[in-house]
């Protein structure tokens, strides 16, 4: 009945980042026009919107060109009727300004050369739109216009929004409003394909033309991911704001409020599930506002099924970059990550792509501003100041990320992985054995085993079996009975089989026996399985893993 009742409700913009499309095609959209009045009454003449990818960026970007756009102003206001904005004392403002509107996110490319023709494809795309303009031109200004629009004009190219920010206002006797939508996009790329020196000798002068000298500017918003404020792309611009998922202004405009997120399981007939969603999808806290995943959120309640749909999607090619390049620091603060812990990390004002890349402790600003972690709720004021804040890791979906993280980044495929797990659901310890030495000959190599090898092993083990963190709970270093065990795997449903598994370090190869032995007799002896029967899970695998160098031994009971 429930699956009858939900087919009579509007459908799901799963994809769509289009206002117009969205509204004229009546699918089910959260009201955040008053992102517009917030705009408007604090007058910033440049705003920068740094959030993860698909929490909403580009639709809202979308929707502040069909408010302010004067061309076409009369239809477009209907788009607003019923909603916030239409209360607005700044809904005067609807219609007033030729409005650009640029994308970079599809801006990628393997070569410079190959970048700078997408460019130009681009801005000749952006210039076709405004042809009628040219009706009003004289010859020479009708000459430089159409050679950037034929793509023949490589000289005036960095200054093409500029440019064309002149021309709309001497057409329409306004300012211009310019929106450019995941403007780090195409640096992020230059940097990932090795261009990143010439990319940048472009974008200091195409951005800071349209948004510090243009004297026809009213307005700029740009969006992104990171605040690479230090590129040298911002430098001089008095107006700038930016906003970031610290900022507490703005802080529910992107992203989903819990209560919105109740409105829209009501809607759809599943509110009962708001326990497991929250769980699995809310964490985020941007300012003082607790934010839910948009595109997860969406996603559930077409599937209706608990499982990852961003962390797979979000694309963020930086991050294979930044594992590439980290010390083994790093890998012991993702452990702490996923154990639950949150670690107060520093977050700099302002950086570059390189140091992101190179500089262990700025990585984290990376993972704060991608959305793969986030600010703790307790933040002291005192550390708050210090651009020091307690970062943790969100959510599930989230924590099973890193679970896959670890597997494609070191392991290289996850055959091997679902052959170990498949042997440890079987209880064949033997195949498990052999299967997890051949893992740990090509993993270990990563890794220096001559110091805190102990640490080393637990990331290991974390990682290898974090993907299962849809039907498992994953714990490490956990209070039980007398002590700490070193990792539970602890089923969703308590009449599955559970893992409970302690490591020891043998001096020798010979002596591994007797280590993993020991390990087994420990989980015993300190009653680590305390908490497990206290949940009625009777059903439990001891095993004790010996390491020695790149070799195991396992035992079990």
């Amino acid at each position: 009945m429930a699956e009858k009742k939900t087919r009579n409700r509007k459908p799901l913009p799963i994809g769509v980042s289009d206002f117009k499309e969205i509204v004229e095609n009546n699918y089910y959209y959260i009201d955040k026009t008053k992102l517009i009045e917030d705009i408007l009454h604090y007058r910033a003449k440049v705003n920068l919107f740094t959030r993860p990818r698909r929490f909403g960026k580009t639709l809202n970007m979308s929707m502040i060109k069909y408010f302010f756009d004067v061309k076409n102003k009369d239809e477009n206001k209907t788009l607003f009727e019923n909603l916030k904005i239409s209360d607005s004392k700044y809904m005067s403002e609807q219609g007033k300004y030729p409005v650009i509107f640029i994308s970079l996110k599809d801006l990628k490319a393997d070569t410079w050369e190959m970048c700078r023709l997408e460019i130009k494809k681009v801005i000749s795309k952006l210039y076709r739109e405004f042809q009628y303009i040219t009706d009003k031109m004289d010859e020479d200004d009708k000459e430089i216009y159409n050679s950037i629009k034929n793509r023949k004009n490589d000289i005036d190219l960095n200054t093409s929004l500029e440019l064309l920010s002149d021309f709309l206002c001497e057409y329409y006797g306004k300012k211009v409003i310019v929106l450019i939508d995941e403007y780090d996009s195409p640096i992020i790329n230059a940097f990932d394909k090795g261009y990143y020196n010439e990319a940048i000798e472009f974008f200091q002068v195409f951005y800071s033309s349209a948004l510090k000298t243009n004297d026809s500017l009213k307005y700029g918003i740009l969006t992104g991911i990171t605040r690479i404020i230090k590129e040298g792309i911002f430098s001089g611009l008095n107006n700038l704001y930016v906003n970031t998922v610290l900022s507490k202004n703005y802080a529910e405009y992107f992203g989903l409020l819990e209560s919105e997120v109740i409105e829209m399981l009501d809607y759809f007939n599943m509110k009962y599930k708001i326990e497991e969603v929250r769980s699995w999808y809310n964490g985020y806290l941007f300012g003082n506002e607790q934010i839910y995943n948009p595109w997860s959120i969406v996603n559930y309640l077409r599937e209706k099924e608990i499982k990852s749909y961003w962390a797979n999607v979000s694309g963020n090619m930086l991050l294979g970059n930044m594992l590439d390049n980290v010390g083994e620091s790093v890998y012991t603060d993702l452990k702490k990550f996923t154990d639950g812990e949150s670690i107060e990390k520093y977050i700099s004002d302002g950086t570059t792509i390189k140091s992101l890349l190179s500089n262990d402790d700025e990585i984290w600003q990376l993972f704060l501003y991608s959305g793969y972690l986030t600010k703790a709720e307790k933040q002291a004021e005192r550390t708050e100041s210090k651009n020091t804040y307690n970062l943790k890791i969100p959510n599930r979906e989230i924590r099973s990320y890193f679970g896959d993280l670890f597997l494609n980044r070191f392991f290289g495929t996850e055959v091997k992985t679902n052959t170990l797990i498949k042997a440890l659901e079987n209880g064949d310890i033997r195949k498990f054995e052999k299967t997890l030495s051949e893992i740990m000959i090509n993993m270990l190599s990563h890794f220096d085993l001559d110091s805190e090898m102990e640490k080393i092993y637990q990331v290991f083990m974390i990682g290898l079996v974090g993907f299962l963190m849809g039907r498992y709970e994953i714990i490490s270093n956990n209070e039980s009975g007398y002590g700490r065990y070193d990792l539970a795997m602890i089923p969703i449903k308590s009449n599955e089989k559970a893992y409970l598994m302690e490591f020891k370090i043998s001096k020798t190869e010979k002596g591994m026996r007797a280590k993993a032995e020991e390990a087994l007799k420990q989980i015993d002896k300190k009653k680590y399985d305390t908490r497990l029967k206290a949940r009625g899970i009777k059903n439990i695998l001891k095993i004790g893993i010996a390491f020695y160098g790149k070799s195991v031994k396992v035992v079990s009971k």
